[in-house]
């Protein structure tokens, strides 16, 4: 709760976005950041009450970087908590493009796909008959799929573009496909392989069998790791056939959308992602 001295302040400041001086402006600037999200309300209002461009753009600037700052800030927190849970990391992950992205929305939608696939699990079901259930509810019932026509996309990236378009990427779909399993629990990991996201089927510390999310959940065994990895002409080392942490799967996600913004020529973005990636140690 703000007092009435910094309200009045903060109105001030807001006054002065029309200042022509460069140096001065940077200072206002630097003021009003100091205020973090305290900052919002005030400059939104000003931003429904102004026609002056120069003010808009200003304006706008400002509660982007204030915006960007807090979810780097909740990042660090998420990457340096114990428990790393992967939904709560792809929010965040996804609230650097959409910031007022509310998660009892995503709760909702991911409850649907969960129920479905539940009502059609029992305990008699060996693991591969569940993957088949689970596979039948997200890419047939629900009809989610890898986007094949666009690599670079940079909105398949977030988990509400995800959720409404009902396309995505291999890691997108991926952390779909852990998210949903871990809820309905079974044990489905994701492995941290070079230039893709493939899952596994984990019990007792071993790999039953392998995944790949975006190609509709296709099994496959871990030999066709291995003849991958060989063409890939790289050394298999372990870590591309054991489950990574989920934190890991984050920065993947982090470093693909870097990626699609670098092609994209958005390198402002691509730029603001890094700082982000960076927060997650």
């Amino acid at each position: 709760m703000l007092t009435d001295t910094q309200n009045n302040e903060l109105n001030a400041l807001i006054n002065l976005l029309d200042e022509p001086d460069e140096s001065i402006y940077n200072n206002i600037e630097k003021k009003l950041f100091s205020y973090g999200s305290d900052a919002i309300y005030f400059l939104e209002d000003a931003l429904q009450n102004s026609f002056n461009d120069l003010i808009h753009k200003r304006i706008e600037n400002i509660i982007h970087k204030i915006r960007l700052e807090k979810t780097a800030d909740e990042l660090k927190t998420w990457s340096e908590n114990g428990e790393n849970d992967l939904l709560e990391g792809f929010i965040l992950a996804s609230k650097y493009q959409y910031p007022d992205l509310e998660k009892e929305v995503i709760l909702k939608k991911l409850g649907k796909i969960v129920r479905d696939a539940w009502l059609e699990l029992n305990n008699e079901l060996t693991a591969l008959e569940k993957i088949k259930v689970i596979n039948h509810i997200i890419f047939k019932v629900h009809g989610f799929k890898g986007n094949k026509n666009d690599f670079y996309a940079s909105e398949d990236y977030f988990i509400n573009n995800l959720l409404n378009s009902k396309i995505g990427n291999h890691l997108s779909l991926g952390i779909l496909y852990i998210i949903i399993a871990k809820r309905l629990d079974i044990p489905i990991f994701g492995i941290d392989l070079p230039k893709q996201f493939i899952l596994s089927y984990v019990d007792n510390g071993n790999s039953f069998f392998y995944l790949n999310p975006f190609n509709k959940g296709i099994v496959f065994p871990k030999n066709e790791v291995e003849v991958y990895i060989k063409h890939l002409k790289l050394e298999a080392k372990p870590s591309y056939f054991l489950p990574c942490e989920n934190k890991r799967i984050i920065e993947r996600l982090f470093e693909g959308l870097f990626s699609s913004y670098n092609n994209l020529g958005y390198l402002d973005k691509a730029g603001e992602v890094k700082y982000l990636l960076d927060q997650i140690d």
